[in-house]
């Protein structure tokens, strides 16, 4: 029989920050703009993902705030990107914010953390 995990929302949150950070830098990577900070913010984020899965000995937080340095990095150099890309870096960012935040207890909401 297979198990699932209960998917809770501070899960949700990570998976939607974490996602949208990939295809940022995908979307990055094939545009003009820093290429080197686009190929960082996809290993970081398919480390983040990978970290769901396996024990990583780096770890979750570390690589949440390396992220987070990279999508303002990416907002402040953005260079001759187009408005979805800005769009995307953005949600990224609040996104990952929110989950280290929440996953941290700096902030402890009933039912999320």
């Amino acid at each position: 029989m297979i198990v699932f995990p209960a998917i809770s929302i501070l899960t949700l949150i990570f998976l939607i920050g974490v996602v949208v950070a990939l295809i940022d830098g995908i979307v990055r990577a094939r545009g003009r703009g820093s290429a080197v900070l686009a190929a960082i913010e996809i290993v970081v984020a398919a480390l983040l993902l990978l970290s769901l899965f396996v024990d990583l000995p780096v770890g979750t937080i570390v690589l949440a705030v390396v992220l987070l340095i990279v999508l303002v990095l990416q907002l402040v150099l953005r260079g001759s990107a187009r408005r979805g890309g800005v769009s995307l870096t953005i949600i990224a960012l609040v996104a990952t914010a929110i989950w280290l935040v929440l996953a941290l207890e700096w902030i402890r909401i009933p039912g999320v953390n």
